[in-house]
């Protein structure tokens, strides 16, 4: 169920093709879908949010996710879960062959939707350890169609790393920054763009680093103006939050949602 879908039910009722009872039959089904007797299915939430409900994996057995996700793509066409492992995947992959695992990210996705012509987000990681939060947020966003770009492992240990990568940061819409430690990077990249920065600290670190609390604590303290701070290892959070700016850039545009809902495989 999606936008594209109710406008054209509603233009063909209102065009006299469809009677009211005829339109009232296609949308009997609730928004809601309950699965067994432990998930409540969201799938009006695109419809809301312009972008689909997520499945958190952990916690969840396999068949559970299995079913999930199977149910989401039966009504949808498609489907995302994150923090997902091996056993997750092979579950999910018995009954939905076309799933895709990016074991880096711990994500799957059935399906995907098309790539917006409007909108450009960037992805940065401060180290290479820090690529596993960073990857989440990235495949959350090219599931939802949005076009990204990766920029790993220029922390402000080697700064020329990133200063080098200068023209990447300004063509960028929207920055996701990842760090752990001392959780610098974002203030950097934030003093340097005039693009809307989502700060991600990691749980990557040494004992002081408290699992991440202290780059959570500076992120929130830093001196870049503007800066938005995210849970620790919260890439799903930044990529959504990212999504819903991106979102109202492209209405500011257009005037409507490039993100239909239509599903495409990737």
């Amino acid at each position: 169920m999606d936008k594209e879908f109710l406008n054209e039910l509603l233009a063909q009722v209102a065009a006299g093709e469809v009677s009211p009872d005829q339109a009232l039959e296609k949308l009997r089904w609730q928004p809601v879908e309950s699965i067994s007797d432990f998930a409540r299915l969201d799938h009006h939430r695109a419809l809301r949010q312009s972008m689909p409900e997520f499945v958190y994996a952990e916690g969840k057995s396999p068949v559970q996710v299995a079913s999930i996700m199977s149910a989401m793509v039966e009504r949808t066409g498609t489907a995302l879960a994150t923090r997902v492992t091996q056993a997750h995947f092979e579950a999910v992959r018995a009954v939905l062959p076309e799933v895709v695992h990016n074991n880096v990210a711990r994500t799957l996705s059935a399906n995907s939707f098309p790539i917006a012509e409007i909108g450009r987000a960037l992805v940065i990681a401060a180290g290479t350890s820090d690529v596993p939060v960073a990857e989440e947020a990235a495949e959350v966003l090219r599931f939802l169609g949005d076009s990204t770009r990766t920029l790993y492992d220029v922390g402000v240990a080697g700064i020329h790393r990133l200063l080098e990568q200068a023209s990447y940061l300004q063509e960028a819409d929207v920055l996701i920054v990842v760090a752990g430690m001392e959780g610098a990077l974002p203030s950097v990249v934030g003093g340097l763009v005039d693009s809307p920065v989502i700060a991600v600290p990691t749980s990557v670190g040494y004992g002081a680093s408290l699992q991440g609390l202290a780059a959570l604590l500076g992120m929130l303290n830093s001196c870049a103006t503007g800066l938005t701070v995210v849970n620790i290892d919260n890439g799903l959070g930044a990529a959504t939050a990212a999504h819903r700016l991106l979102t109202r850039m492209r209405i500011a545009a257009t005037g409507r949602v490039e993100l239909s809902g239509q599903a495409v495989v990737r």
